[in-house]
Formats: structure tokens, sequence, C-alpha cells
């Protein structure tokens, strides 16, 4: 536990320098490496023809995200259709099949890094570099860029300009995620990562058998792919391996870099708007009115930031918390078998990072949606494997790329909402009235996600194709399928990694709600930004709700708590919670794969229908959602 709370102080203290560098960044502010960078930023503007200070509303600004976005899928696509060419193949790798490519392609694309192949044995290195490696770089770049238009709008320094796309998209590559691959890089080559172009190397081990030991640019796809919240492995193994995280040091390496920009939005994000207000408090204060309210937090995230960080750092903290006692209790049918399991549960994990470093990465990797993987989600314990289930679903525990911070958003605005409707007041966030138009796309916004994971879940179960990914009975099984859709839908990455997922139906399905889990959401985020952006500001008065408060950080705590267990809670007690309780008061503690075994998942419709209707009576919720969870339940009954 003391490894623990060291890692996350340390965090606390690295992200604030970051924060305020990418804050000068966003905001255009002048910092110390402008010297160096203006001059590389100009030259690509002058052959790309970009114009960097014509500004975009947000329609114009989401139509060059996804214009952009879609040239390099269509490039992508053909460079892994036509890899076996020899240039940086040394290893021989034949083209990707077709479906496979789409998924692959999309994937990295839209910065989810869901891998349904193995690195070493499925990519040459130009695929590497070319599709995957640069697409980290872009997708990454591109999911930034629209946060930070996203505060812009919120901020509402003008009426119909949230920046430029390409100056943006530009800025965040040579500025941050260039310089800071690099440096990164040559830590983790320091630490033993391989950064070659040789082909695999085959050596006869002691026993006298061989072994191939794969080469390649590893170190820099490792960096990237945390720093830009990827997560896809250079091999299939990924963070578990040696060869891409050999050591602890390594292993804090990229724990802090997927962890240090997500958390730097949110310190931009309370930047950004802390100089209007402040300017407003101050205003108010020498006229005689209310007086300005600062603090050394407050300077430090800006006031509004320091409310979303701290109601972020809260279900970070709880979520930590459960996964870390959940896998070091042991497994009690290893215990009953005379096994020690004073270190906890080891099944699935690396020796060397031991219990909390294995749910420090867990919880992290699923927080700041990275989906890099350092131990086997798939053999946690029923309880520690629903924290990572949990964070996709909510998909707002700091998030990857500055989506996180704009979902967390959403749900501050559903607060406000909630909370006016409660002292019959028009709610109001930062100083803007939030009316119709804001709701219902919020409102749409926040449906858009459990839809995609319960509706291609349902398919998966209800389908002789999905079922046959499925290599685990009962409960256990419908946890991957809905790891799986979680994952992809929150542009995660990671998987329980038992699914037979190599196929059409699931390169397809999953591939199509990756897409529409990044970019129908991006696309509704800038359009709420759009729409309050051109709002006059309202006036604070006493009656109005602070949202920069620590009382506010908990009110958005159960919002978001309430609405995801509206939302998933049937699917939880089909899935990682019915694994408990089939197995007794102690069964939480167990390997899920020793428990499920004991019942499958076979239900009647009519007991499904009736256990649908007794949620309803207690949980009214969305039709919609309504809608979805019905039919995932219906098919999700074996034929």
């Amino acid at each position: 536990m003391l490894q623990l709370a060291l890692t996350v102080s340390i965090y606390l203290l690295i992200v604030i320098p970051a924060g305020v560098y990418l804050y000068h960044i966003a905001a255009g502010k002048h910092t110390f490496a402008d010297p160096v960078f203006d001059r590389v930023d100009g030259a690509i503007y002058k052959i790309s023809g970009v114009d960097p200070g014509k500004g975009m509303n947000w329609k114009q600004y989401a139509l060059a995200l996804l214009g952009t976005n879609a040239v390099m899928v269509f490039i992508g696509y053909l460079i892994l259709r036509v890899q076996s060419a020899g240039l940086f193949n040394p290893n021989n790798i034949e083209n990707m099949e077709p479906t496979l490519a789409f998924n692959t392609i999309i994937s990295f694309m839209t910065n989810t890094n869901l891998q349904h192949y193995s690195g070493e044995s499925g990519l040459s290195y130009l695929s590497q570099m070319l599709v995957i490696i640069f697409m980290m770089f872009v997708s990454a770049a591109s999911g930034y860029a629209a946060c930070v238009a996203f505060i812009r709008g919120l901020a509402g320094r003008t009426k119909n300009d949230v920046g430029n796309f390409f100056a943006d998209l530009v800025r965040i590559t040579t500025r941050i995620l260039l310089p800071f691959s690099i440096v990164g890089g040559l830590l983790l080559v320091w630490q033993g990562v391989p950064q070659n172009f040789e082909g695999n190397v085959v050596v006869e081990t002691l026993e006298g058998t061989f072994q191939v030991i794969a080469m390649g640019p590893i170190a820099a796809l490792e960096i990237i792919k945390h720093l830009g919240t990827n997560g896809g492995g250079f091999l299939g193994a990924n963070s578990s391996t040696p060869l891409e995280n050999p050591t602890m040091l390594s292993n804090l390496i990229e724990l802090y870099s997927m962890m240090l920009l997500p958390g730097a939005c949110v310190i931009t994000f309370g930047k950004m708007v802390h100089a209007r207000r402040q300017e407003a408090a101050d205003g108010m204060q020498r006229a005689g009115g209310l007086r300005a309210r600062g603090g050394l937090s407050a300077a430090i995230y800006g006031r509004e930031g320091r409310s979303i960080f701290a109601a972020m750092g809260i279900l970070f903290v709880i979520g930590l918390s459960v996964c870390f006692w959940a896998e070091s209790q042991g497994n009690p049918a290893l215990a009953d078998i005379g096994l020690d399991q004073a270190m906890g549960s080891m099944e699935g994990k690396e020796v060397r990072f031991g219990i909390a470093q294995s749910a420090m990465f867990t919880t992290v990797t699923t927080s700041f949606t990275t989906g890099t993987v350092n131990n086997m989600h798939d053999t946690l314990t029923p309880l520690g494997g629903m924290i990572p289930l949990l964070h996709m679903m909510l998909n707002v525990v700091f998030g990857g790329k500055g989506v996180g911070l704009m979902n967390m958003i959403l749900y501050a605005i559903l607060a406000v909402f909630i909370c006016g409707l409660m002292i019959g007041r028009t709610p109001e966030y930062l100083g803007k009235k939030i009316e119709g138009r804001e709701m219902k796309l919020t409102a749409l916004c926040i449906i858009i996600h459990p839809l995609l994971i319960l509706a291609f879940s349902a398919l998966a179960v209800g389908t002789a194709a999905g079922r046959e990914g499925i290599t685990n009975p009962g409960f256990h099984g419908l946890s991957q399928v809905l790891y799986e859709y979680a994952s992809s839908a929150a542009n995660n990455g990671s998987g329980f990694e038992g699914l037979a997922d190599n196929t059409c139906f699931w390169n397809i399905t999953a591939g199509l709600a990756m897409f529409f889990g990044r970019y129908l959401s991006i696309v509704i985020q800038l359009a709420i930004a759009g729409s309050l952006m051109k709002k006059n500001f309202v006036n604070e008065s006493a009656g109005t709700l602070r949202t920069d408060t620590v009382s506010f950080s908990v009110i958005l705590v159960f919002v978001v708590y309430i609405f995801a267990a509206l939302t998933f809670f049937q699917r939880w007690h089909w899935a990682p919670l019915q694994s408990i309780w089939l197995c007794g008061a102690k069964s939480g503690l167990k390997n899920q794969k020793s428990c499920l075994s004991q019942q499958e998942l076979t239900f009647t419709a009519s007991q499904i229908l009736g256990i649908q209707q007794v949620f309803l009576r207690f949980w009214p919720c969305n039709c919609s959602i309504l809608a979805g969870n019905t039919a995932f339940l219906l098919f999700s009954n074996n034929p």
C-alpha cells in the first residue's frame, strides 16, 4: 500500500508542470521552446499550406478532424494489405487479412489500439512504423486537439472560433508528443528495451531447446503507446514481457507516461477558464460585490479544474483500493489445497511487479483508457476484474487523449441540471445557462457509450458467429464479451484475451464499436461547446450553484456512480458479480475460471423479463438504455 501511495504522490507532483506547459501551448502563450518549435511548425505549415491563424467554428473543426483521420485510415489500410513487400520485413510477415486490416486500422486511428493479432508475428517493421507508431502520434494528437477546442468553447473567449485543427494537431505533435517521446524512449532503451531493425534472434536455451527472441523498434513504439494513451503492444504479451517492460523503473516510466497528459488536460481546462472568471470576480470585488475566491490549489489547477480533478481522483482511488484489496487476498481455492496465499493472487502476474504494481497498472490503464497491460486481466479475481470493466464503462476517470475530461464535463453539466431542478433554478455552468439544446446533446452523448456496449454484446451472445469466439463457459464468458465491447467503445484496447476474436464477426463489430465510440462522441461534444460559446455570460449571484467546491466534486462522483448503476448494474449482475455470488461469501477472492464452471449462463425468456421488471420497479431509466438492456438479456439466453 505504501508504494501505491508514493506512486500517486509523485504523479501529483509531476502532473502540475506538465499541465502548465500544455496550457501555454493550448492558449498560444510563450514557452521556453518557442525559438526552436516555431521554426519547425512554420516549415510544416508552409509545406502543407495551412494558415494557423485562420479560426474554425465547431463544424469546420469537426470536419477537418474527420477528413484528416479518414485519409490516414485509407493509406494505413493499404500499407497493411501490402506489407509482405520486402522493405523493412526481415521476418517475412505476410499481408494482413482484409477484416483484420479493417479492425487494426480503425483501432489505431481511434486511439483504441485493440489488437486481434500478435505484433511480433502479424506486422512487418514497415507497418509497425508507418501505420502503428504513426497512428499512435496522430490519433493522440487528434484527441488532444479536440479536447483543446472543446475547452476553448467552454471558456467562451470568442463566439465562433474554437481554433484551427491543423495548427493544434501540429503543435501538440511537435511540442508535446515528439519531445516527450524522445526523452521517454531513451529512458526505456537505458532500461533494456530493444530499439533496432534486426530480424528475430533464435537462441539455444539452457535446457537445450530453441527460443525466438523478438527484435525491432520496440522502444519507439513503447513510449508513444503510453504517452498517447494508445496501448497496442509491439509484442502480443504487451508490457508484461521483459522486452517491453524489463524493470520496476521502466514500469514506473510507462505508468507516468500514460497518466501525465490526461491529468494535464484537466489543469489546462482549469487554467483556461480561470482567467476569465477571476477577472469577473475581481471586478465584482472592486464594485463591492462578491469576493474573489482563490488559494494555492485554485492557482495550480484553476477553481473549476480543481473540482473536476478531485472527482476523477476520488473515482480512481476507490477503484485502485478495491482492485488492490481483491488481488491481495489470494485465491481460496489454492489455499484449500495448502498453497500459501500471502503474496496474493499471482496468477497471470509478473513476480517483478507483484500485486501492488499489477493492481496499479490495471487501474491506470483502464482509467486513463490506455489499454496496455503488465498482467493478464483474464486472470483477475471477479472483484478485481470488475474495476477495469467499470472504469471503461464509466469512461470519465481521467480518460485518455482528453476524452475523460470531456466526458466528465458532460456529467458536470448533468449534475448542475439535476441540482437546478431540485432548487427550481435554471442550471448554469461556467457562467452560461444550460438549456434544452445542451441537455439533449449531453443526454445523447452519454447514451451512445452504453448503447454501443450493450447492443454489440447482445449481438455477440445472440448469434452463432459471436458465440464461437467465447472460450470460457458461463458468466466469465459473458464478462469477456462485455469487456471486449467496453474496451472498444471506450477506445481503451485492453482485453480479457480469452476470446477467439480474430474472426470476421469480431473484427467488424469491434471495429464499428471503436469507430462510433470515438467520432460520434467527439462531434457531439464539439457541438455542445459550439452552442455554449455563443451564449452570453450571466452574472454570478448568491443563488448560483458553485461548481468549484468539494461538495460539487462529491455530487459529481455520486451522479457518475448512479448513472453507471442505472445503465450497467444488470450487466455486472450477470457477469463479475454473479461470479462472486455463485461461489459463496469468499468467492470474490477466487479466480473467475475456477468458479464459473459451476453454472452455465442459461435462463428462459420469462425469467429474464421478470428480472427486468424488478429492476424497472426500483431503477427506472432512459427508454433507449432499457431497450438495450432488454435486448441484451434476451439475446444472452443460450439457445
